[in-house]
């Protein structure tokens, strides 16, 4: 009986964690095909776009922290988090001159779970068989659904999203276990802008920014990015390390289905086919609770 009541209590709180995480990708995927959408029309360089991105999420997130109900936990600088979240939206920004939505979502993210695996591998974290088999299922059904029909990225895009996506699986890991997520990411915001203020007048003479180009960098800023991670901090503090890398393969398929979307583009089989065992894959592995391996 007593096991069956805490089946009960728990429920709320998975179907909380799905529905945030859910919501981060979302936000995440929705990423890539602003910037690459405002950069494609060159609409705005990307130094601006990613300046634009910071102020903007730097500004929602402190209205939102002034008019919550609960006063922001002070916490200390954490500068190394304030500059991966730089170097991401920066190396991010550039990637996107030359990468198309879908590829630069596949290096983003194939970089992110890496590096997020790496550090679950470092603290100890062990599937058990049905996760290996629903990780396995996920990746597969990615390699099925971009590689054949994607043809090698230019070497230089490839590598600096290559770099932002190491940069965002560091920041991501950084924020586990943060007490107040809103007001630390609210600050990490703040301490980057000044760094993209000066890459922004580094490329002063390439500026150029219409007012396309502007708005569809503020809505990266103030939702998809700035919302968007408070959403991935109150997720990440309910997922392990391993969990949270492989759930972020579905960012590829939803930049997918959001170029479909865009540009008109035909859903295919394939790309159905893919859908099924991604997100199968993904499902899998948020069903089953990664465990330390004893020593």
């Amino acid at each position: 009986m007593s096991e069956a009541i805490s089946e009960v209590r728990r429920a709320p709180s998975t179907l909380q964690t799905v529905a945030l995480t859910a919501v981060a990708m979302l936000a995440f995927a929705a990423n890539s095909l602003l910037c690459r959408l405002a950069l494609q029309q060159r609409g705005i360089d990307p130094a601006s776009f990613g300046s634009i991105r910071l102020v903007s999420g730097a500004l929602t997130l402190a209205l939102v922290v002034q008019f919550r109900a609960r006063p922001a936990v002070p916490g200390r600088a954490d500068w190394l988090a304030a500059a991966m979240l730089f170097a991401y939206v920066a190396f991010f920004s550039f990637a996107y001159l030359s990468l198309s939505a879908g590829t630069g979502a596949l290096i983003l993210f194939g970089a992110v779970q890496l590096t997020m695996l790496g550090a679950g591998l470092g603290s100890g974290e062990r599937f058990g068989p049905a996760a290996w088999i629903g990780f396995v299922l996920a990746a597969g059904g990615l390699v099925y659904l971009v590689l054949p029909g994607v043809a090698a990225p230019p070497l230089l895009g490839a590598v600096l999203m290559a770099i932002a996506g190491v940069a965002w699986g560091v920041y991501s890991l950084r924020g586990r276990g943060v007490p107040d997520p809103l007001a630390a990411t609210g600050r990490n915001f703040l301490r980057a802008v000044p760094l993209a203020l000066a890459l922004s007048l580094a490329f002063m003479m390439r500026a150029h920014a219409d007012a396309t180009g502007i708005a569809l960098a503020v809505a990266s800023g103030a939702l998809t990015s700035g919302l968007g991670y408070v959403v991935w901090y109150a997720a990440l503090a309910r997922l392990s390390a391993m969990q949270a890398a492989t759930v972020q393969l579905s960012v590829p398929l939803l930049a997918a289905f959001g170029g479909v979307l865009l540009l008109s583009e035909a859903i295919t089989p394939r790309l159905a086919a893919a859908s099924v065992a991604i997100l199968g894959g993904i499902a899998i592995v948020l069903s089953q609770k990664s465990r330390k391996a004893r020593r």
